[in-house]
């Protein structure tokens, strides 16, 4: 005898059904939070319920987490609809909502059926009402690089926000630095000539669905340096030199030397070039005023004039007296553009003079020197006479300084030992003067 059983799946609750109970939802779905939700604002779930039965023993719970925030019966048909309002805090930032059905069948001796929706995540942020900060160089020069920043206080969560910074279309790739509660974006700006005149520079940051921005006006300008120019950089003495500065259009010059200084876009000078003027400095300033600053910038342009060589009394003394075995430099120095080439040869033997150099003065150095300042723009001539002290005059000096004192003392040492040689004999007298008439007094009648 064989038996046969079948078996045949009747879908959820088909149990409940069977046993006159009732069927689990259908549908229990938590409509989409918001992708961002401001902190502080109000918040509200809605859970829908899609069939079950009986709905007097439906209950729908909605969930924080694990947190019970409400439970509500099942009402309405086909789709039970149950809401709550939470207020958006920082601490629900990155939680989970839910909503869970519980069909309570325990009184028919069923047990106690629950059915979850899939969890939605919820997102909070903070946004302060103030513009970002904005700092900006203000004033920028054709093909310059100025670095820009752009920060904000009080965001929450600040590393979720989102900096934008352009000058007008052309958009700035920042580096952005996050703190706990603040941002700092800084790029640079390049500007070329296409960007001159006044161009704003824009920086908005965006959190959530909301952004603040602020705009700073940039005047970005051309100011190229002057020109100037020499008729002829290195001249033989006595050319006339001309000096020219010129300014890029907006700009004014002053020019060094002019004795008019007037503020104008060219200045030129006519000068005679002489000695004075060789290696001179010549200096044109350019002043540009922009969005109220002045700017300035200056050119210079060097002076060489050819002259010489000379020998003068204030750069090489005519006559020396030196004292012998003291350290010495003798300075003898030729002027001139070229810088000659000097020699100072003694007259009778050609010794050379040892100038510039710092060394002990010995009498061998005596005479009458020749120096000769030599270049390609001629020769220059100059005596020198150089005497030196011995240091034996001062000995012999010494010798009859002493010599004077010497016989000063013999002269007084002789007329000490007369007076007192003369002085005892008179004493000596005086005694035996004394003695004889002591006798006669002594001697009877």
């Amino acid at each position: 005898m064989s038996l046969t059983v079948y078996c045949e799946w009747l879908g959820p609750g088909a149990g409940l059904g069977m046993l006159g109970g009732g069927g689990f939802p259908e549908r229990v779905e938590l409509e989409p939070l918001p992708q961002w939700q401001p902190v502080g604002e109000n918040l509200t779930l809605r859970c829908q319920v899609e069939g079950g039965a009986p709905r007097t023993n439906l209950s729908v719970l909605l969930l924080q987490g694990e947190k019970l925030l409400s439970r509500q019966p099942a009402e309405g048909t086909p789709v039970a609809e149950v809401t709550d309002t939470v207020l958006a805090r920082r601490g629900d930032h990155g939680t989970n909502f839910s909503c869970r059905t519980e069909l309570d069948l325990r009184t028919q001796g069923l047990g106690l059926f629950q059915n979850s929706s899939a969890p939605r995540q919820l997102r909070t942020f903070v946004l302060p009402k103030v513009r970002p900060h904005l700092v900006t160089p203000g004033i920028m020069e054709v093909g310059t690089q100025r670095s820009v920043t752009c920060s904000l206080d009080g965001l929450f969560p600040a590393s979720e926000a989102q900096v934008h910074l352009a000058l007008e279309d052309q958009r700035l790739k920042p580096t952005i630095k996050y703190s706990k509660d603040s941002l700092s974006a800084t790029a640079l700006v390049e500007v070329a000539p296409r960007d001159e005149g006044v161009q704003q520079l824009t920086c908005a940051v965006t959190l959530g669905n909301q952004s603040q921005r602020t705009r700073e006006s940039v005047t970005i300008y051309s100011f190229p340096a002057p020109n100037l120019t020499l008729s002829e950089s290195e001249v033989p003495e006595g050319t006339v030199v001309s000096v020219e500065c010129k300014a890029h259009a907006g700009a004014v010059v002053t020019l060094s030397g002019d004795p008019a200084e007037s503020p104008f876009p060219r200045a030129q000078i006519m000068l005679n070039a002489t000695a004075e003027y060789n290696g001179r400095d010549f200096v044109c300033s350019a002043a540009l005023e922009v969005a109220g600053h002045v700017l300035h910038k200056n050119k210079t342009q060097k002076l060489f004039v050819l002259y010489g060589p000379r020998l003068d009394k204030e750069n090489c003394p005519g006559n020396w007296t030196l004292e012998e075995y003291t350290l010495q430099t003798l300075r003898c120095q030729a002027l001139g553009n070229p810088i000659p080439k000097l020699d100072c040869l003694r007259k009778g033997d050609g010794a050379l003079l040892p100038i510039g150099e710092l060394r002990p003065v010995t009498r061998d150095i005596s005479g009458t020197y020749v120096c000769q300042a030599t270049s390609r723009r001629g020769v220059a001539t100059r005596e020198v006479v150089v005497n030196v002290i011995y240091q034996q005059s001062n000995l012999v000096t010494i010798i009859a300084v002493a010599a004077l004192i010497l016989g000063i003392a013999a002269t007084v040492g002789t007329v000490a030992y007369l007076y007192n040689r003369q002085r005892k004999i008179r004493k000596y007298r005086l005694q035996k003067a004394q003695e004889a008439a002591a006798m006669k007094l002594n001697t009877p009648p």
